[in-house]
């Protein structure tokens, strides 16, 4: 039992300082850099340091800012709780009953005797350095009196007046997480996401810090909303000096009501911070992720998947043409897309009928799975379970189970509605077919789509809304799932990156980072998603040398290379492509292979380069000793020949061997001669490749080289 005064949680270089005092909420006094072991005196000291003078015609108070912001503390800014009972109740003041404290965390119990409602809020600093907060809000109120009805409940943690600058994500299908930031200015940067999954346009990080800050310099500080479905994130300015991040759920109206005894908590909130910009943030939620129990663990199968080889043409000798080119060049992993079940041609039908068609496999599948595996392949298959077409078995048997308002359907999207899984039969149809499939089939891997937004997505028969019941219903199911087959994997896949949050990815191995295999445009995409995910979770595949999506023609060393920093896969019809091309695929396999020791353990970093032409990331060993960078060039640059490039990350005092890496080790461009040292190489100490660099070699756009460094023993 906590006596209720401060807490200092450290951990990683991060500290979270939380003043327990008095009888309300919990107050962050810090939230940012570690400041050492502090005494209570010195805490209640940095406490009142920060307590402002009254304004004139402010509260004649000072207004404490609790994780849960209130409106009767005199917080005139967003409130942490929204909701009422038939009007009434629609401000709380919260008592603290109880607080417990452990190491690292904190476990708060506090009650509005007049609301009738109880608040259990959770704070924790992980061994990372992340901050994350839930709350579990339970209505207290006798039976037969009015119900809670919930607005929102969003946790906030507060960032100190130097972080004067912006930076968030949007995005569409095909170009998922595009950054934009601007000022931070008085008033609310609001994101809302009403489309009943994470969405293509999510925000995913939202970041507050020092202005110009970047991959590697300026302190930073981000918020994730660790949710699959609806959701709200915003950044805070008041006029009174007050600035914050704050984010949770974004119920419908009425979707969640409590009455007596009735619980509703929260997702998960994050908070990360940077002392030395967003690859230190980056790196806190790439630890979380990694120390989770349950997080692979094992070498990642380089996986062929078929979709853009065959789409919905599925016959068994081409199939089985694939699959022993996939097993000829290294790939470990065959997975099956969309156009196997009940009359699924294309995608106006079948969406619900998880039954193999038997027109198309008389035997099942089991002569194409026994076949790949006979090659020394897993094998995985596509499922989208929360979707059904009209044109349907499953929907003229039951068509209370779509998703709708009233008497009508919501408007198609990919000729698709969305099955509800908040009735029990549905639910329990879908799990059915899933088990019996992934039973029948030993399934090691489901590749699970959500094709669609879900636009008026109300239960029937009464119409309300039921995205916060179909979201918990997606998250049992998979849990279920995989309660019942502990040895397979799902990918997380939602018209390619639309369901990529800490929510899903509770319970799924991988992301399908985007439906774009472009390279230049996943350069971009997967850059950015790297601020949450660490590689081994970004599936990452090299395409046609003519990208579907966008009809651009690159060279294998860039698809390759570009797909090199993540779950390397093959998206492409190899039965097309020539016995060389094949034999540099084999070869940039083997490259991956060799490295994922590396890829899916070391720190990912990115340099900030001044030429926005060329970009500089990669990979460095969390002791230091092994690293592997790529020089992109996804334009053409103003200035030739390009000047140095740092290489961040590396041990200072260290020495290091530097090389170019084949097959990504022949630069093509408008160069007259050779770099001087590319074909030696060059061995420096690691501060001097941090701080000073080397040269980068001349090369077109869209090309890309690879550098290894390695320690020098003593």
């Amino acid at each position: 039992m906590h006596d209720g005064s401060y807490l200092n949680f450290r951990s990683a270089g991060t500290a979270l300082v939380l003043d327990c005092t008095g009888g309300g909420l919990p107050r962050v006094v810090h939230w940012g850099a570690d400041l050492g072991e502090l005494s209570q005196d010195a805490m209640a000291s940095l406490a009142r340091a920060a307590v402002p003078q009254i304004a004139s015609n402010n509260v004649d108070l000072a207004v404490p800012l609790s994780p849960l912001p209130e409106h009767s503390a005199g917080w005139q800014g967003t409130p942490g709780l929204t909701g009422h009972r038939a009007g009434a109740d629609f401000s709380t003041a919260f008592a603290v009953t109880s607080l417990r404290a452990e190491e690292r965390s904190l476990a708060v119990v506090a009650e509005d005797v007049v609301a009738a409602l109880e608040l259990r809020l959770e704070i924790e600093l992980t061994e990372s350095g992340l901050v994350r907060q839930r709350a579990r809000l339970t209505s207290l109120a006798e039976d037969g009196g009015a119900p809670f009805t919930l607005g929102g409940l969003l946790l906030a943690l507060p960032v100190p007046e130097r972080a004067t600058e912006l930076l968030d994500m949007t995005g569409r299908h095909l170009r998922e997480r595009t950054p934009q930031r601007h000022a931070f200015t008085i008033g609310t940067h609001l994101r809302d996401n009403r489309k009943g999954r994470t969405g293509t346009d999510a925000v995913t990080v939202h970041i507050a810090g020092e202005a110009g800050f970047g991959f590697r310099s300026g302190e930073v500080w981000g918020l994730h909303v660790g949710w699959s479905g609806n959701h709200r994130s915003l950044a805070e300015r008041t006029h009174t000096g007050v600035s914050l991040l704050a984010g949770g759920e974004l119920p419908l109206a009425g979707e969640i009501t409590l009455g007596a005894g009735e619980s509703y908590t929260s997702p998960w909130v994050f908070g990360s911070y940077g002392r030395h910009g967003v690859d230190e943030l980056a790196g806190r939620f790439h630890g979380y992720l990694r120390a989770r129990p349950h997080h692979p663990s094992g070498p990642r199968p380089v996986t062929l998947n078929v979709w853009e080889a065959v789409y919905f043409n599925h016959d068994l000798p081409r199939l089985k043409e694939l699959a022993d080119a996939a097993a000829e060049i290294g790939a470990e992993r065959f997975v099956l897309d969309d156009g196997w079940f009940r009359g699924r041609r294309d995608d106006h039908a079948g969406l619900g009928d998880w039954y193999v068609d038997e027109t198309v496999w008389p035997q099942g599948l089991h002569p194409l799975v026994g076949y790949v595996r006979g090659l020394g392949l897993e094998f995985g298959l596509w499922v989208e379970p929360e979707m059904i077409n009209v044109n349907s078995d499953l929907a003229r048997a039951h068509p209370e189970w779509i998703m709708a308002t009233g008497d009508r359907l919501p408007p198609e999207s990919r000729h698709q509605q969305v099955l509800d899984l908040g009735h029990p039969e549905a639910y329990a149809h879908i799990l059915e077919r899933l088990d019996s499939l992934v039973g029948e089939y030993e399934l090691t891997y489901l590749k699970w789509d959500h094709n669609r937004d879900l636009v008026e997505a109300g239960h029937s028969p009464t119409g309300r809304a039921g995205v916060h019941a179909q979201t918990l219903a997606v998250y049992r199911l998979m849990d279920e799932l995989r309660k019942r087959h502990p040895n397979l994997e799902i990918e997380s896949c939602s018209s390619g990156g639309g369901r990529v949050d800490l929510g899903i990815l509770e319970r799924t191995d991988r992301v399908w980072t985007s439906d774009c295999i472009d390279a230049l445009e996943r350069q971009l995409i997967q850059r950015w998603t790297g601020v949450l995910l660490p590689p081994e979770l970004m599936g990452s595949h090299v395409g046609a040398p003519e990208a579907h999506t966008t009809g651009r023609t690159h060279g294998l060393e860039f698809r390759a290379g570009t797909a090199l920093f993540g779950h390397f896969g093959i998206e492409w019809d190899l039965t097309s492509a020539s016995p060389e091309d094949r034999a540099a695929l084999a070869e940039w396999i083997a490259l991956h292979k060799r490295l994922r020791p590396l890829l899916h353990t070391g720190r990912v970093v990115r340099e900030d380069h001044p030429d926005p032409a060329l970009w500089v990331h990669g990979v460095v060993a969390e002791d230091g000793g092994h690293a592997v960078f790529a020089l992109a060039q996804v334009a053409t640059s103003v200035q030739s020949p390009p000047g140095r490039v740092r290489l961040p990350g590396l041990e200072p005092d260290a020495t290091y061997r530097l090389a170019p890496l084949a097959p990504a080790d022949r630069p093509r461009g408008p160069a007259m001669d050779a770099l001087a040292w590319w074909s030696e190489g060059v061995t420096l100490p690691g501060r001097v490749l941090s701080e000073v660099g080397v040269r980068a070699p001349i090369q077109n756009p869209e090309r890309l080289v690879l550098l290894e460094a390695r320690r020098v023993e003593d």
